[in-house]
């Protein structure tokens, strides 16, 4: 009786999967890993991208410990059921009232506000990472840019989202190393030089990841208006709204300005609640597509439709747990008032991190300029920093003194906190005077 052969097949060598391509680590990730391993008493992660309190420990929200609380407490029998595709409404019309500012003006037109939540198709997404690549594979199926401009530097992921979704990629030169600001004069000449009509721009909304400078006001209105003319497809990245500066108004200024002043401009908005809420581990966000203001309610519905098909060949649904803690603190005028407490109390820990590194660079005579740490006169605000290290200089700060951050010399300045700053401070003072 014959039997299975145990060699392969003719032609074949070993899996079928040998031939696989090599793939890069994810940094940040790998950084943490690493961190995580080192028995070392001082050591200090600036790699990551989490809250962490003055004792460098995690920190759930306050607002959301009261609600996961009180959802338990309830004991909704469905709690374990499954969403629509499209996700939560409820959330959605809260997460979208969240960027755009529905209902926020007591004095506007009840028949307004409803005309503008109708020019806004939303879905539930797997955080905002989710909502970057379905927006990334709805643009990619059926506008078909010619390329995607993408900020350089900027969150790694932006460059995986959009290889997997096929479009090619472009930089545009976000960040002028030399001055240490946002480089406006460079993104406006590259964006109205080179990108043509139905190319894509991603842009961070507030605090950008990774050199925290983002661009003024009226340098977002130049933006806007070049958009409006060339024709180009704006994709908001809103990771931080609230985190950044304590304001969720004021963080979400440059969508709403497109929005209520650009009629015509057709734009998405990723939008994640882990940073604001805390939230990291249970995925929660949504995308946004806001339409112009011309466009049909048959358009709407179709667009609602493609999206709700690509996320039901992806993963069905969002997850449910995270968007019912979001949905009952901003539907609610007490929890929503003790979230904004909690948002204060992490923007101001962050901004007061900022002048205590300032201050101990200064005060150790440290080469260099220091002031981009704290100026958010040139919008410098949120979680991530540029702190102006080589790749030489960043290896280092880990090797000699067991601090941990990006090679690109990012880092997260809530890994900082007073026990810790002026050992960070030192160990930063001593790789600028001793390695090039």
């Amino acid at each position: 009786m014959g039997s299975i052969s145990e060699s392969p097949a003719k032609g074949q060598l070993g899996s079928i999967f040998s031939t696989l391509p090599e793939t890069p680590l994810d940094e940040p990730f790998a950084v943490n890993g690493a961190y995580k391993q080192d028995c070392n008493a001082q050591k200090v992660n600036l790699g990551i991208g989490v809250y962490r309190t003055s004792e460098g420990a995690a920190w759930p929200l306050r607002v959301v410990e009261e609600t996961e609380k009180q959802i338990y407490e309830t004991g909704d029998v469905n709690r374990h059921e499954y969403l629509a595709i499209q996700g939560d409404q409820e959330f959605l019309t809260l997460a979208s009232g969240l960027v755009f500012g529905f209902g926020e003006d007591k004095d506007s037109e009840p028949s307004m506000t409803e005309q503008q939540r109708q020019r806004v198709v939303s879905i539930q997404t797997v955080s905002g990472t989710g909502a970057n690549r379905l927006g990334a594979e709805l643009l990619a199926r059926n506008v078909r840019p010619g390329c995607v401009w993408i900020p350089d530097p900027t969150w790694a992921n932006h460059y995986t989202i959009w290889d997997l979704a096929g479009v090619p990629k472009k930089g545009y030169p976000y960040y002028d190393a030399t001055y240490k600001t946002f480089d406006f004069e460079g993104t406006f000449r590259t964006l109205s030089t080179s990108a043509k009509a139905n190319d894509v721009v991603i842009l961070h909304a507030c605090a950008h990841n990774p050199t925290g400078a983002d661009p003024t006001q009226e340098q977002w209105k130049m933006l806007a208006q070049l958009c409006k003319e060339k024709g180009i497809i704006p994709f908001f990245d809103l990771a931080y709204q609230g985190f950044a500066s304590g304001d969720a108004k004021k963080d979400a200024w440059a969508i709403r300005y497109f929005f209520q002043e650009l009629h015509e401009v057709e734009f998405c908005v990723a939008q994640s609640f882990s940073k604001n809420f805390g939230l990291y581990g249970q995925r929660v966000g949504a995308l946004h597509v806001a339409l112009s203001s011309t466009a049909t309610n048959d358009t709407a519905s179709k667009l609602h439709a493609n999206l709700c098909h690509l996320v039901r060949g992806e993963y069905s649904m969002a997850p449910r747990g995270g968007a019912e803690i979001v949905k009952t603190v901003l539907g609610n005028e007490h929890l929503r008032n003790k979230w904004q407490e909690d948002l204060t109390t992490m923007s101001q820990r962050i901004q007061l991190m900022r002048n205590a590194l300032f201050n101990e660079l200064i005060k150790l005579g440290t080469p260099g300029d220091w002031k981009h740490v704290i100026n958010q006169a040139s919008c410098f605000i949120g979680m991530f920093t540029y702190i102006g290290l080589t790749e030489n200089q960043v290896h280092a700060m880990t090797e000699r003194h067991h601090i941990y951050l990006l090679k690109s010399g990012r880092i997260s300045i809530s890994g900082l906190n007073e026990k810790n700053v002026r050992y960070v401070a030192m160990a930063i003072d001593d790789v600028i005077r001793t390695v090039d």
